[in-house]
């Protein structure tokens, strides 16, 4: 099995430095251009793509619709299960109004967000039902930076973990219950449309 995990393109909430979570905050235009890059990328690399799925959260819905239809692979129903931690009160706000309002140490408070461990068994509890359901299968999911952020630590220890960049592409092989990066947070499709 083998996996590529997309997160979505920009919004103005990300370009706003404010924590999204599970509010639905849309693309902007710069995150629905950054759809169309990875899409074109897809379009030159040696994978092929069985399938599509989302967290259904509008930003990665859009993202892997964008995607779709530049590699021409058919989207699947959502999963909630993709979609971005909850971050409780502290949704909609930047790291000044968090630090304001809860103190600096945030997000060891209490402030209704969802633990690091329910994130992982979420993450776990789908790629379980892939490998089952698509043993051999070549996926692509597009979801959030702190959901899979968590999911690469419990299923890759061995990582430099960084921050996930939008529309960053990692792929993932499964041999077993063990995960190998291919590759890991590349964005070099964005790069190359700056220069």
């Amino acid at each position: 099995m083998l996996i590529g995990f997309v997160r979505h393109g920009l919004t103005d909430w990300n370009a706003q430095g404010k924590i999204q979570g599970q509010t639905d905050i849309p693309l902007n235009d710069e995150g629905r251009n950054q759809a169309r890059l990875l899409g074109q990328r897809l379009q030159q690399e040696p994978h092929s793509w069985d399938f599509i799925v989302s967290s259904g959260l509008s930003r990665a819905e859009e993202t892997a619709q964008i995607i779709s239809s530049f590699i021409d692979v058919p989207l699947h129903a959502p999963d909630a299960r993709l979609r971005e931690r909850s971050y409780g009160q502290a949704e909609g706000l930047t790291a000044e109004q968090r630090e304001e309002r809860f103190g600096p140490d945030w997000s060891r408070r209490d402030v209704g967000q969802e633990s690091d461990a329910a994130l992982q068994e979420r993450g776990l509890s789908f790629l379980k039902d892939m490998q089952d359901e698509h043993p051999d299968a070549h996926i692509l999911v597009v979801s959030h930076g702190g959901f899979l952020a968590q999911l690469y630590k419990v299923i890759c220890s061995d990582l430099q973990h960084e921050r996930i960049g939008n529309l960053s592409l990692t792929i993932m092989e499964s041999k077993g219950e063990n995960w190998s990066p291919i590759l890991y947070n590349c964005t070099r499709h964005l790069i190359t449309s700056q220069s």
